[in-house]
């Protein structure tokens, strides 16, 4: 029996959004849901959600779970072999002749395939493979969450004084959930046949910019030090929190890539599959904030 949609990642943030917007809307019967743990099944099964055990690691539950589906969303990952991960699911697209394949991206360099952050190289492998696969494929450059703001930023609670940055930058935090509504919505209308879309809020925002509202809401007195990038790293090393050095390469190497402007552009394409404006940066950082002054992303 042919499934219409399979939604892999249900678990994670991104993931679990696009599934709530299909259990509001669509029957049931048409979707399904993937996991790599097993333990998951009862979860989703006690809810009248059906189950299938995927492991982006083994091809064979890949091949078995991907057997007669017409959509899947292939919710990329975070783990360290990522690349292989993702030639495996595309490889066993191909052998199960999945019909359409919705991938999530990222949305660094827009729509251009420049961007040397390191966590785009994966994402931009995968697209290659896709391309090169021969399988109907939509890859959807996600906005970065507006919900990770504090880790670009590397405040925390506790935090008083002063944010050390290595410089500044327009970026188009988005909402998580909008994401996830509209990665949803796109998959049950269709179309996008072998394209890059782009989803992002319709305007950005600055470091120095959320500073500002996190002193106006939180009633903080926090400065922003704009400084070399090895000494950024040395003020962050003395983090009380004991992250290890390559966390804040990591986002020192954010950083380079903001500065060069790769998570500035902005697209349309969110406010017409949801049929209404995104919520401003400005506006989701100051509401997260007016709910929990000390809020912080939880990784």
């Amino acid at each position: 029996m042919t499934l219409k949609y399979l939604i892999t990642g249900a678990t994670g943030g991104l993931g679990k959004q696009v599934l709530n917007y299909f259990t509001a809307n669509v029957p049931l019967s048409e979707f399904a849901v993937a996991s790599s743990s097993a333990a998951n099944k009862s979860i989703f099964e006690n809810c009248g959600i059906a189950f299938r055990h995927v492991n982006y690691d083994d091809p064979q539950s890949l091949e078995a779970g991907l057997r007669d589906v017409e959509n899947l969303l292939f919710v990329s990952t975070g783990d360290k072999h990522r690349g292989e991960q993702h030639a495996n699911v595309i490889e066993a697209a191909k052998n199960a002749e999945v019909k359409h394949i919705w991938y999530t991206s990222l949305a660094f360099g827009g729509f251009q395939d420049t961007s040397k952050a390191p966590v785009m190289q994966d994402h931009l492998l995968t697209e290659r493979l896709l391309k090169e696969s021969g399988l109907t494929y939509t890859s959807i450059r996600e906005g970065v969450y507006a919900e990770c703001f504090t880790i670009f930023l590397d405040w925390y609670a506790e935090r008083s004084g002063t944010i050390t940055l290595p410089a500044d930058g327009e970026v188009a935090y988005t909402s998580r959930a909008e994401l996830g509504e509209a990665t949803a919505r796109i998959m049950i209308n269709g179309g996008y046949e072998n394209q890059v879309v782009l989803f992002t809020a319709g305007e950005t925002i600055t470091a120095r910019e959320i500073v500002d509202i996190i002193n106006e809401t939180t009633d903080r007195q926090i400065k922003l030090d704009l400084v070399s990038r090895e000494e950024c790293l040395r003020a962050w090393m003395r983090d009380p929190r004991d992250k290890p050095r390559e966390h804040f390469e990591m986002i020192a190497t954010v950083w380079d890539e903001i500065v060069r402007g790769a998570l500035r552009t902005t697209h349309p394409l969110l406010r017409e599959i949801l049929g209404r404006e995104p919520t401003k940066p400005r506006d989701f950082v100051r509401r997260l904030l007016e709910e929990d002054r000390n809020y912080v992303f939880p990784y």
